[in-house]
């Protein structure tokens, strides 16, 4: 049994079950039979809209879901209900997303028209893909020397930066999709995937460094891989923030698009690769294989970064806290920037 599952059943205990409808606060998983309706994941008292192009919209509390079977295609955008950060809520809807992706590859094997070949995760956030870890609840625990919640929600993180690195333990190929701002654990998630495109002007980075701390979940182990150790260290400890254009001339970046078209971007990388699937999936194994990311690493790593935040002094709180808030102004200016854009459309 892999480490993922054993959490996901200890996150959401007796709340889900794969052989039965079970129920939840904000879910209902439907009987594996359901799954060729097809239908899924679904928050309670929700029925999935069919459109043209066959796909099914579900959605999570804080995940949007498309499942495209005609492209064979899992789209899923974060949606967070107070701040595009990690939360425990985020990380429990994405610890169900993974699920249910390796129960639709389990059970379309003998149904190839409901069957999905690549994940894409982006967000829905106009203008930011994740700013990353709670700093004022990571402020709070560490000024009551809360060693355990700490571990608890870094654990959490590692939990599905380790199941997107593994491709769930399913055939798929796994894209995260960077539109936006996509900062310290933003990035460690978008670096998880398979591949990773971004639109050019995307603003990603590690700004850890620059309130005396290190990303703790994935980043170092992604990156030492894909551009070797002393560019790693060089760009987490610059805590610099580099647009997506920066970062595909460094090799961080696989997939670069003009702004606006990372979706289009994406499809069309689809539609040209589709033939070339098994290929593809073959040659992610491999390099999973040869280069792999145990969740044993991941887990020390985690520990290494717990043992550091509890070391942070009053001074490094206080700018933890600022770019907490220079981060609420972000998404305020965000927010604004779409009012606008809807406004403009619609007079």
């Amino acid at each position: 049994m892999i480490r993922t599952r054993r959490l996901f059943y200890s996150v959401c205990r007796d709340k889900i079950m794969l052989s039965a409808t079970a129920r939840s606060d904000n879910y209902i998983l439907l009987e594996p039979k359901s799954v060729f309706d097809p239908k899924l994941v679904l928050p309670e008292n929700q029925t999935p809209s069919q459109t043209a192009a066959g796909a099914q919209h579900l959605r999570l509390p804080n995940i949007n879901v498309k499942l495209d079977f005609q492209n064979r295609t899992y789209w899923a955008a974060m949606r967070p209900s107070v701040r595009p950060i990690f939360t425990m809520d985020l990380l429990r809807d994405m610890l169900f997303m993974q699920e249910s992706i390796r129960q639709i590859t389990r059970e379309t094997k003998d149904h190839p028209r409901q069957a999905i070949e690549y994940v894409v995760f982006g967000s829905s956030t106009p203008g930011i893909y994740n700013l990353g870890g709670d700093l004022a609840h990571f402020a709070d625990r560490i000024r009551a020397r809360d060693r355990a919640s700490l571990q608890a929600y870094a654990y959490a993180c590692i939990d599905v930066i380790y199941g997107n690195a593994t491709a769930f333990y399913a055939p798929v190929v796994t894209i995260g999709l960077v539109q936006g701002d996509a900062l310290g654990g933003g990035l460690e998630c978008a670096l998880s995937f398979d591949l990773l495109v971004a639109e050019k002007n995307a603003k990603m980075g590690l700004p850890e460094v620059l309130f005396n701390l290190m990303p703790g979940m994935g980043a170092y182990s992604f990156l030492s891989r894909k551009i070797g150790t002393a560019a790693a260290e060089k760009l987490i400890m610059s805590g610099k923030v580099y647009t997506a254009e920066e970062l595909h001339q460094l090799g961080v970046v696989d997939i670069l698009a003009d702004d606006g078209d990372g979706e289009n971007v994406v499809r069309e990388y689809i539609e040209r690769n589709s033939r070339k699937h098994n290929a593809h999936t073959a040659m992610y194994r491999a390099r999973r294989r040869v280069n792999p990311i145990t969740y044993d690493e991941l887990r020390d790593i985690v520990d290494i970064w717990v043992d550091a935040t509890l070391g942070l002094g009053e001074p490094d709180l206080r700018k933890m806290l600022r770019l907490t808030a220079a981060q609420d102004r972000r998404l305020a200016a965000a927010m604004v920037s779409d009012t606008q854009v809807i406004l403009e459309r619609t007079s």
